[in-house]
């Protein structure tokens, strides 16, 4: 087996665990936020947690990226700092925005790095290892693909920046109370940052045309979606029916 169908085997084999990973969650909570129980260990500060298990993929993606030998060639290079914007920002600005004193549990810390390092190699791989149907040079970012693709990742990026604000001005110091988002995307879904996320990565795929952002998509769809019901379902039961209202999961007028 070559390289290259070894790499297409890690991707099917990452397709496959997601899979597995969205039929678990339909049963399982993720064990942090408003769903975090005891019953999930040892935990730490969120802060510390989400840099933690977010930076490695930040750091995988630039550390192939200098090894790749694409270095500045485009669109390489363009959806190499796009993928790193975003996990810098998850890595090194959202959890310092984080208000109150949330904890996380070690064991869906561990979880997430296990993920994103897998998920930096498989991105790397699929951008700067094995392209050989990626077009080169800037000119290719005119396409009508391309140009969708930016508009989605962007717009995308923007919801779940707008949404985590929302999220965050809810409460004012000190209150611990749950509070049922309403504003911006939260008028249509009840997870508009999940909606934003979704958004965002489809973009990203549909941009680089790489079988591996579109694994990606999947994992990010596995996931949330079932987490986005999850949490439908807890603000139906704390705030009623009436309150949530006609709002969808984390698809606008569809789920």
């Amino acid at each position: 087996m070559d390289s290259s169908e070894s790499f297409s085997l890690f991707l099917w084999i990452m397709s496959g665990i997601a899979l597995a990973v969205f039929i678990a969650l339909r049963f399982v909570k993720a064990g942090y936020g408003i769903f975090r129980t005891p019953s999930w260990g040892v935990s730490i500060d969120s802060k510390a947690a989400w840099v933690l298990m977010e930076s490695p993929v930040f750091a995988v993606m630039l550390v192939l990226w200098a090894r790749s030998g694409v270095g500045f060639a485009m669109p390489q290079f363009l959806f190499f700092l796009l993928f790193q914007l975003h996990y810098f920002q998850r890595s090194f600005v959202f959890p310092f925005l984080m208000k109150g004193k949330s904890r996380m549990p070690v064991s869906i810390m561990v979880m997430g790095i296990v993920f994103n390092v897998l998920n930096g190699a498989m991105q790397a791989g699929g951008l700067f290892v094995f392209n050989d149907g990626m077009p080169a040079g800037v000119s290719c970012l005119l396409e009508p693909h391309a140009v969708a693709g930016l508009a989605l990742f962007f717009a995308g990026m923007g919801v779940n920046l707008h949404s985590d604000h929302v999220i965050r001005c809810l409460r004012k110091p000190g209150d611990t109370r749950h509070y049922l988002p309403q504003k911006g995307m939260y008028r249509y879904v009840t997870s508009a940052n999940y909606f934003g996320e979704l958004v965002e990565w489809t973009g990203f795929a549909v941009l680089t045309a790489s079988p591996a952002a579109w694994v990606f998509v999947w994992w990010t769809a596995a996931n949330l979606v079932p987490r986005a019901d999850a949490i439908h379902r807890k603000y139906r039961e704390e705030f009623g029916e009436e309150a949530v209202g006609r709002r969808k999961r984390i698809i606008p007028f569809i789920y």
